[in-house]
């Protein structure tokens, strides 16, 4: 599903935020990446939708050379993958339900199947009662799982999420690993950045562990490293 071979990332003047990283991450697997703040994840996770793109190596995801892909294969490529960052980036003018339902409907489902989806998605994530809300009237756990919500909608095949319960008590962090869970088990990847060991430990499969940019461990695999934490 994706493959990195000798990846870099340096920002000007000289800033290496990932170095030399080799990795495979199969179809279905339920990957957290670890590590302290400037450890790289961010990093990771934007080059996997070509938010950025490396200073050195090659990048594949579902079989596609991310540095081959020209705009129009870059808008596909995203269509099929979840993103649920810090910034919520929801649209204010727009109901939740809203919110969520547009994801779909700008892939080409009807109206009626994307508000159907939404209303089903916020009801995972107990979101039952704020459908007519703005945005703007949310907790900021209320705007993560929206954002969650509208992330998951296109059933997505690979999922991207930078600390995507850092906003949210444990019972509704435990709902929503669960919703992460049912995607997964449909076939999705999941790539999770977070800094919570507690997550980990209850969900963790495989956990990857980065270092000042540099792949520290990969617990799955077997090898033996210091931990990034």
């Amino acid at each position: 599903m994706i493959q990195l071979e000798h990846v870099w990332k340096t920002y000007p003047p000289n800033y290496r935020a990932l170095r030399d990283i080799n990795l495979e991450i199969d179809q279905g697997e339920f990957v957290y990446l670890v590590g302290a703040s400037g450890a790289g994840k961010s990093t990771f996770l934007r080059l996997l939708f070509r938010a950025e793109e490396p200073s050195a190596g090659d990048i594949r995801v579902d079989g596609q050379s991310l540095a081959k892909l020209k705009s129009r294969g870059v808008a596909a490529l995203r269509r099929k993958i979840g993103l649920v960052f810090q910034e919520f980036k929801l649209l204010a003018n727009l109901t939740v339900v809203d919110n969520v339902a547009l994801a779909a409907q700008v892939t080409g489902a009807s109206q009626k199947e994307s508000r159907s989806k939404a209303v089903n998605l916020l009801r995972e994530l107990g979101l039952n009662d704020r459908h007519d809300a703005k945005p703007l009237a949310l907790s900021g756990g209320e705007q993560q799982r929206v954002a969650i919500a509208r992330a998951l909608i296109n059933d997505p095949i690979l999922v991207l999420a930078d600390e995507p319960t850092g906003n949210l008590d444990a019972e509704v962090a435990d709902e929503t690993m669960r919703l992460f869970a049912k995607i997964r088990a449909q076939g999705a990847t999941i790539i999770l950045a977070t800094h919570d060991l507690g997550l980990v430990n209850r969900y963790g499969t495989r956990v990857i562990s980065l270092r000042r940019g540099e792949l520290a461990d990969d617990l799955s695999r077997g090898e033996s490293g210091s931990s990034a934490q």
